[in-house]
């Protein structure tokens, strides 16, 4: 076998997943899905032109490593704190939720106990790649939902730790419960001395190595600084026994928290198009068309058994903490398929817990269920919306107001900083302002400043109602979501079709949208943050804000 057969195999994944991924961009959907279909293509299971199962495996290993390192560089403890309660705990209760489940359908399906308790942490973990890939392509990371998707994410991405453990000393112990114990307390045990030391390494011994010479000046050095630390990382969770992915990610979430981690980040992120191109297109090669298209029958009642029930778990494990029922649902569905981190565990378990169909079954559905979240998360607020109208009530539920006349009055839809800051503003200048929000802490941090407010989904019609849309001589949209903003301003515009609409677009690309659906004044953030640096510009140079070029 030649030794370049590698880095041709990669070559042509990199470059078929270049053009299915430029089609589906074309035709607006995920790039990822390209990336899945090109490898799926390519692999041993269908046109062969990638023909060696070892070449894959070894591309699909080094491509979780790769993609796992960078996920772990965007890790925060920090951010994590800042999810809250509704985040930490839904995030476990439906972890432990799917996984029980999971086990139990797999037990009742006959499979041995060992089989059903990896199956389940395998089907509990969603895709942080995909999602929030998708949901930043979209603009709607910063929604409500968004927020909430990855704060569940988060707590995943946590998870896996002790899931691949699991998975590990299962599939290499086969005797008694006790000994079973004792092996996954002995390899928690190395994860911990393994996260200690990368933790050491990382906070205390790296930086003061990198203020040697000029490796912290050299952006090729912190780069490959980077590199070693992942590929270190590797070799040593190998070492112990661990995942190698595992130890990768391990090392991006302290390294995340190092003194130097923007720089690294910084430096790494034109590689992490690789890191996730060679993960999806290898993981793509391992799918087999032939034995799906033969037991489509089976295939397609589990991916959909799997998108619904995971849905409805995190809906509801998010709705046992506060959250609001469309929200919830939009990020329940958001995180209906299977993750990449499940990809480990299948290897670890592939020959020893689980048989070979068991095996291709589960890489199926997590292929398709891969292949699915671009449509999950385009349709996941209209769909909870649509399926919650009945319970769009929340809004009355949520306070009475008033209903004395105001002939004052503005509706501000959505109280985040901006709207907020509208809020006060137009309350000072005398008129009378009502809130709505579809975020709980939204609304309660409006009622503490004073504000008539209304817990809804400004999307649906009876929401506006209830919330005085049609008394409203001005309505202001400070919604951050495109897609949600444009819907609010045409319903409003229907609703209220004497009332101004004031909309904030976050993107310069959706000003004609947002006019076009009906609103009368759009202000664009980055031609007003544009405005604003010129004239800071200007100012600092003391030249006039008439004269931009004169020297």
């Amino acid at each position: 076998m030649s030794q370049w057969t590698v880095i041709v195999d990669l070559t042509v994944l990199l470059g078929a997943a270049l053009v299915l991924g430029a089609l589906c961009e074309r035709y607006r959907q995920s790039a990822i899905v390209g990336y899945l279909i090109a490898g799926m293509l390519l692999g041993p299971n269908a046109l062969r032109w990638i023909s060696n199962s070892a070449e894959v495996e070894l591309l699909a290993e080094l491509g979780v490593a790769l993609l796992l390192f960078a996920i772990g560089l965007e890790f925060s403890w920090r951010r994590l704190r800042a999810m809250g309660l509704v985040s930490l705990g839904g995030g476990t209760v439906q972890i432990l939720a799917t996984a029980i489940l999971g086990a139990a359908c797999a037990a009742a399906f006959g499979l041995p106990g060992r089989t059903a308790m990896v199956i389940g942490p395998i089907l509990a973990l969603s895709s942080t790649a995909c999602v929030l890939r998708v949901l930043e392509a979209r603009g709607e990371l910063e929604s409500l939902h968004g927020v909430q998707s990855l704060g569940i994410l988060l707590v995943q991405d946590l998870a896996v730790i002790p899931c691949v453990l699991l998975a590990t000393v299962l599939a290499q112990d086969h005797g008694s419960a006790g000994s079973v114990a004792l092996n996954l307390g002995q390899a928690l045990l190395l994860a911990g001395l393994a996260a200690i030391a990368l933790y050491v390494v990382f906070t205390f011994v790296a930086p003061k190595v990198l203020r040697i010479g000029s490796v912290h000046a050299s952006r090729e050095l912190s780069v490959l600084t980077a590199i070693v630390s992942g590929l270190g990382a590797v070799l040593l969770a190998h070492k112990a026994g661990l995942s190698p992915g595992l130890g990768a990610f391990i090392a991006g979430m302290m390294l995340a928290e190092s003194p130097f981690a923007a720089q690294v980040r910084a430096d790494v992120s034109a590689l992490r198009t690789l890191f996730v191109t060679v993960f999806f297109s290898s993981i793509g090669a391992l799918g087999d068309p032939g034995w799906m298209l033969a037991n489509w029958q089976l295939l397609l009642p589990v991916v959909l058994a799997i998108i619904l029930s995971k849905s409805i778990i995190a809906w509801g494990a998010l709705r046992l903490f506060g959250a609001g029922a469309v929200s919830a649902l939009a990020a329940g569905i958001c995180l209906g398929q299977i993750g990449e981190f499940s990809f480990i565990m299948i290897e670890i378990a592939r020959g020893t817990l689980i048989s070979h169909d068991v095996f291709l079954l589960l890489v199926s559905a997590t292929l398709l269920t891969m292949l699915s979240t671009p449509y999950l998360v385009a349709a996941a607020p209209k769909v909870a919306g649509y399926l919650l109208r009945s319970r769009g009530t929340d809004a009355a539920a949520s306070g009475g107001a008033s209903r004395s006349s105001f002939p004052n009055l503005v509706l501000v839809v959505g109280f985040g900083p901006a709207g907020r800051v509208v809020g006060e503003q137009v309350r000072e200048g005398g008129w009378h302002v009502i809130v709505l929000d579809l975020n709980p802490h939204g609304v309660a941090s409006a009622r503490r400043l004073g504000f008539t407010a209304f817990l809804g989904d400004g999307q649906h019609e009876d929401i506006l109602v209830h919330a005085r849309v049609r008394d409203a001589k001005a309505v202001v949209v400070t919604v951050p979501t495109p897609a949600v903003a444009i819907n609010i301003v045409r319903l409003v515009r229907i609703v209220a079709p004497r009332a101004v609409i004031v909309a904030r677009s976050r993107y310069n690309r959706y000003l004609s949208e947002l006019g076009d659906a009906g609103a009368h004044v759009v202000h664009d953030e980055e031609t007003h943050i544009g405005n604003r640096m010129s004239m800071s510009v200007l100012e600092i140079s003391g030249l006039p804000e008439h004269e931009p070029e004169a020297q």
